[in-house]
């Protein structure tokens, strides 16, 4: 592992780039927002990523304490990596830049890989917004694939695949997942009975969207 460059300024931003400024920590981030995950399913989801430079980066992040690397008892027995709390605070800076980002996203271009779950950052940030949504789980479906956010407590959170019992599903279709507001452009419908549903379809109502 190499010694950590810094930047050398007593700054507080310059400080977080000395930890998280290196090429591929952001995004190992996104990827263990949804949980703890094995080495092979971290480089099967960051694609274009060394086999070197993505167990590097690791290792870095286990230094800084960002995240932790434990073993899954039988009859798993392997290992993971899950964010430590330090890492789980990085929530806020990802969402940040993904609003920033969304701007420059457009189409996806044809040597763009996707992933279903790399729309979850952005629509956490979104659906935390909506005044008065109560907590539970909505069921995201996009024509990749499929993930889950779960609302409610200090901050959502989110996993890939469907979910088991979701209190709301809410079906994008092609090229949604690029839109700032997909719950206000028209493009998205919500599925379930209860509270977050109906809140979902109230919000989507008001600003013009949701069906």
């Amino acid at each position: 592992m190499m010694p950590r460059r810094s930047y050398d300024q007593y700054c507080a931003v310059a400080r977080a780039l000395d930890t998280v400024g290196e090429r591929w920590t952001l995004l190992i981030v996104r990827e263990l927002l949804a949980g703890p995950r094995r080495y092979t399913d971290l480089h099967a989801d960051l694609p274009g990523v060394s086999t070197d430079v993505l167990a590097s980066r690791l290792k870095e992040m286990e230094r800084d304490r960002l995240v932790t690397r434990r073993r899954l008892p039988p009859p798993g027995a392997a290992y993971v990596y899950e964010l430590t709390p330090r890492g789980r605070d990085l929530l806020t800076v990802l969402g940040a830049l993904a609003a920033w980002g969304t701007a420059d996203l457009g189409e996806p271009r044809p040597t763009d890989a996707v992933r279903a779950h790399w729309a979850a950052v952005p629509l956490m940030r979104r659906l935390a917004a909506v005044p008065g949504l109560p907590g539970g789980v909505v069921e995201v479906r996009l024509d990749e694939g499929a993930f889950h956010i779960e609302l409610g407590g200090t901050a959502p959170s989110y996993a890939d695949g469907p979910a088991k019992s979701p209190d709301a599903v809410l079906a994008l279709p092609a090229g949604a997942r690029a839109l700032p507001d997909a719950l206000g452009d028209g493009v998205a419908e919500v599925t379930g009975e209860g509270p977050l549903a109906d809140a979902l379809r109230g919000a989507g109502a008001r600003s013009g969207g949701i069906r």
